[in-house]
């Protein structure tokens, strides 16, 4: 069966980051007689616009044709999107709608955030080594749902120039057992301890949330369940991040410690996610699959830009879409190995080690990858 997937490069570094990958997809497409019989087997690409790249083409950040290309596919590698020439464009019309736009159209309600380690870049963390040093956290982000989509919401004119700002969390009981059920199904595979992180203490919908997340345990007996308030998770993650396995959290709480679970490891250019749909007929996931990096403006087209962080988001592609978990642990071993000798972007390089380019370092994941 032929893979389909869409290439949505997109803005500053994502082209970048993007050529790389898609070297990699190609290499790993390939055995080493050059022939279309490598570990992942017969794969379509295509590619497309999205973001501010959309908008200089189509007037738009994401169209109609672009987003039927991505419900067609199996999985969708996105670059970046965003740079300050679009700031200026009203909210609806920015390229950050063209995420939100892909986001909402394949239905994509769980956000995956690992945050991992790797001994080679232990001591590029603000923290001490032997608190992060192996460090390997999942982070299961609700991603269509809470506050950032409850309604009423707005700007309420009270006269006398006073205003009233109005943002509705709301969730529904399916909304969370849905993504609960990532997050188990994710525990279960891993170490088997999943942390629900809530502020049911005083938040209804929140008492509502930990309620269902205590449902749907009862069909994963074999998981450990946990709860803690998001206050005392977001101090936990600083003070013993370890303890942690796999987190299950709503939309504002998900985005706000995902990111300090990202600066656990150093630097954003190592960090990928993945955001995943519902299971099709053929039991395959529809995701898309991006770094967490953004589109870095500031050194786009210097050759400065860290790949890792995209071909680990391909890998994640290749292991919850393609069906390919072995060339997915194949080519995280080879980024683990490539960084164990040495290999540095500009963003992690240190201790007199080399800031190598863009480029290199994806030479440098596909000569491993050769000889694994």
């Amino acid at each position: 069966m032929t893979r389909r997937i869409l290439c949505l490069p997109g803005d500053g570094i994502g082209p970048e980051v993007m050529q790389e990958a898609r070297r990699i997809l190609d290499g790993l497409a390939r055995n080493q007689s050059g022939h279309d019989a490598g570990m992942i087997g017969a794969i379509q690409v295509e590619e497309d616009v999205v973001g501010g790249a959309a908008i200089d083409i189509h007037g738009c950040p994401l169209t109609q044709d672009t987003l039927q290309r991505a419900r067609d596919a199996d999985a969708v590698l996105l670059g970046a999107v965003g740079g300050p020439q679009w700031d200026d464009l009203p909210f609806d019309q920015r390229p950050e709608r063209g995420l939100l736009g892909l986001r909402k159209g394949l239905d994509l309600f769980a956000n995956l955030r690992p945050a991992q380690v790797f001994s080679a870049l232990a001591d590029a963390s603000t923290l001490k080594p032997e608190l992060v040093n192996g460090l390997d956290i999942m982070i299961v982000r609700e991603l269509t749902g809470g506050i950032y989509f409850g309604q009423p919401r707005g700007i309420e004119d009270l006269g006398d120039g006073r205003r009233r700002g109005i943002n509705t969390l709301a969730y529904e009981s399916d909304e969370v057992k849905r993504v609960a059920r990532v997050a188990f199904d994710l525990a279960r595979r891993r170490n088997k301890h999943l942390c629900s992180v809530d502020k049911a203490n005083v938040l209804e919908a929140t008492v509502l949330w930990r309620e269902e997340v205590i449902r749907v345990h009862a069909d994963y007996p074999d998981v450990a369940l946990s709860h803690m308030y998001v206050d005392n998770a977001a101090m936990q993650l600083v003070r013993d991040p370890k303890q942690f396995d796999v987190i299950v959290t709503t939309n504002m709480f998900g985005d706000i410690l995902s990111d300090a679970a990202a600066m656990l490891t150093g630097s954003l250019g190592m960090l990928p996610s993945a955001s995943l749909g519902a299971p099709r007929d053929d039991g395959r996931r529809p995701g898309l699959y991006e770094p967490v990096h953004g589109s870095a403006p500031d050194i786009a087209g210097q050759g400065k830009a860290n790949p890792l962080a995209m071909i680990l988001s391909l890998a994640m592609a290749l292991r919850y879409s393609l069906d390919a978990r072995q060339a997915a642990d194949k080519l995280e071993a080879a980024v683990a190995r490539v960084l164990e000798q040495g290999a540095r972007s500009a963003d992690t390089a240190r201790d007199g080690h080399p800031a190598l380019t863009t480029s290199q370092i994806g030479s440098r994941i596909l000569e491993e990858l050769a000889n694994g």
